[in-house]
This record gives structure tokens, C-alpha cells and sequence, in this order.
């Protein structure tokens, strides 16, 4: 009886001991290749597993410890997938609490209104936060791999900051801004006036890219989507510069002749009537709101006064007037 109540002390000390030990250990800073040390715990990891991810950043974390320090807090199943980013004198307690509580690293990117597709892939490309599993895939492979239901991305990606967990795939990013914009379309299809002269969403999207390139002034835009719906109306040509401008590509040098608006391109709506055969660039809440709900008005032209807004006219020759006054300085 003796030796079962000795052996049974000797196991209490020693537990003690190993427990006193583990709270002290827990307390130590871990020693780090380089600080910061950035990880990534993959979706779905086990807590070894995440354990081995860390080790592969640079993170000196002992398997067997770490695993009893979180079985003694039941945080061992607890662990939140994401970015990670610990500094030079953390703990296996600090550590573990950031895993469990999900303290996350983000990045951001922003969509400029405006933007073409190009402009956005460029900006991913060159993001450092980012995984570029997108780089060397042509659009079109790119549609395929999301499945997402359109002919080209341009139009179909909403301006925005968009957070994401650092090392996320580019992918992930047009993906999302996909289905933002995809939303917000659908949100003000359902609220559009009646009327539009628009055969399905997606020409309504057209239209308000161009209304996006057309003015950055909040107050124009319902008037400047009303002259571009009443020329659609009327059978009228567009006569749109950024339509022709987005035409011409990279071969573009910031100088719009006029024998770029007489060359023909799918694109130049001073050669073909009707909408472009795909939006011009990103536009945002405003311009799709514009495009689907222009202003009661029944100009057809307008011309730039200098200042950021727009001068409207219902005939050609008060829109001549107004280019005379506006454009060419005559009274």
C-alpha cells in the first residue's frame, strides 16, 4: 500500500514538474529565423500540420509541446486557417492565442473606377501579397478556370478595396470582384426605369462604362447616361470618344486624331451604331445606377466647360454654340 501511495506522489510531482515546465516553456520567446516571420495555415489543417507549416516559415515551434500546451487550453482543435505574421520575441502562449483567436494578416487591393481589366490584372501581377496563379493564363482561361458566366472580364469586375488574407491566390481576388459586380448589376437591373433600350443586363453595363469614362462628376452622370439612351432611342451613333480610344488598344498615345475616329473597329461608335460589343472598363455604383436610371432629359450632346462638368444641349446648333463657347473660347 505504501509503494502504491509512493508511486502515486512520484507521478503527482512528476506531472507537476512537466506541468510547471510546460506553463514555463510557454512563456520562453521562440526563437525565429527572421522577424517578421510570415506562415500560412492552409484550410482544414490539423494542428501538427499547421505545427509544420510554421517550421517550414522559419518558426523553431517543438511539435510535442505545442500540441500538449493546446490540449491543456482545448485550443487544439481550434485553430483558424489564414495569414500569419509574429515578431522576434513571441511566445508558444502569444502564438498559440493568435491562431485560436484567428488574428489573421491582411492585404488590399484596389479596383479604380474606370480601370480596364488590364489595368486591375497589371496591379495583381505586380501585388506582393499575393499569389499569382493567374500569370501566363490567357482571359479566356481564365473565365473557364472561375466558370464564370461571360464572354470577357472587362466590365465584369466592381471597383472596390478588396481584403484578403496575405498569400491568397490572385484568382480569389477577380473571382470575388466577379461576384460583387454581378450583384450590384443584378440590384439595379431589378430597380431600372422603364423604357431602357437595353436588350439584357449586360448591355446596360456597356452603357455605363461609357457613362464612367465619360465624366468623373457624380452630378453629370444621370445626364450624360440620358443623351447616350436617347441616341440609342433615336438610332443615333454614339459618337463616344472613350469607346474609340479603348478601341485602339496599347497602340494608343494619349493623342486622339481624327483619323482614329474614321477608322473602324468593332469598338469606334462613330462608325458603327449601337453599344460597343463589351463594356469599355469597370464602372462603378454610380455609373450603373446612371445607366439604369438616366435623367429626365432630352438632350442628345454635351460638351466639356473646362471645370470637370458637362454643358448639355437638346439641338446641334445650341451644341455648337457651346463648343464655340467652351472649346473654342468664342462668346
Amino acid at each position: 500500500m505504501r509503494f502504491i501511495l509512493k508511486l502515486f506522489f512520484a507521478i503527482c510531482l512528476l506531472a507537476a514538474g512537466l506541468a510547471g515546465g510546460l506553463w514555463w516553456w510557454s512563456g520562453q520567446p521562440l526563437p525565429l529565423a527572421s522577424s517578421p516571420a510570415d506562415f500560412r495555415i492552409a484550410p482544414g489543417s490539423s494542428l501538427r500540420s499547421a505545427i509544420g507549416q510554421m517550421r517550414e516559415a522559419g518558426l523553431d515551434v517543438p511539435v510535442v509541446p505545442l500540441v500538449l500546451l493546446a490540449r491543456a487550453g482545448r485550443s487544439d482543435t481550434g485553430i483558424k486557417a489564414g495569414s500569419y505574421s509574429v515578431a522576434r520575441g513571441v511566445t508558444p502562449r502569444q502564438l498559440l492565442d493568435k491562431l485560436v483567436r484567428g488574428q489573421v494578416t491582411q492585404g488590399d487591393a484596389t479596383l479604380v473606377e474606370g480601370w480596364t481589366f488590364r489595368q486591375w490584372r497589371a496591379r495583381l501581377d505586380a501585388h506582393p501579397d499575393l499569389v499569382h496563379d493567374s500569370r501566363g493564363m490567357s482571359e479566356a482561361q481564365i473565365i473557364e478556370r472561375l466558370g464564370l458566366p461571360v464572354a470577357s472580364l472587362e466590365g465584369w469586375q466592381f471597383p472596390d478595396t478588396y481584403l484578403f488574407d496575405k498569400r491568397s491566390s490572385d484568382l480569389d481576388l477577380i473571382a470575388r470582384a466577379a461576384r460583387a459586380m454581378q450583384r450590384r448589376l443584378d440590384a439595379e437591373w431589378t430597380q431600372r426605369a422603364a423604357g431602357l433600350p437595353y436588350r439584357n443586363p449586360g448591355e446596360a453595363l456597356a452603357m455605363a462604362s461609357i457613362v464612367e469614362k465619360e465624366t468623373g462628376r457624380p452630378d453629370d452622370r444621370p445626364l450624360i447616361a440620358a443623351v447616350f439612351v436617347n441616341r440609342l432611342r433615336l438610332g443615333m451613333r454614339l459618337q463616344t470618344d472613350p469607346t474609340v480610344i479603348y478601341g485602339l488598344g496599347q497602340s494608343f498615345d494619349g493623342n486622339l486624331r481624327k483619323q482614329d475616329l474614321l477608322t473602324d473597329t468593332p469598338y469606334n461608335t462613330y462608325t458603327r451604331a449601337g453599344l460597343p460589343p463589351t463594356p469599355i472598363a469597370m464602372p462603378g455604383q454610380a455609373a450603373l445606377r446612371a445607366a439604369l436610371n438616366p435623367a429626365a432629359s432630352d438632350a442628345l450632346y454635351f460638351v466639356a466647360r473646362g471645370d470637370g462638368s458637362s454643358e448639355f444641349s437638346r439641338t446641334l446648333d445650341e451644341h455648337n454654340r457651346a463648343v464655340d463657347r467652351f472649346q473654342r473660347g468664342k462668346m
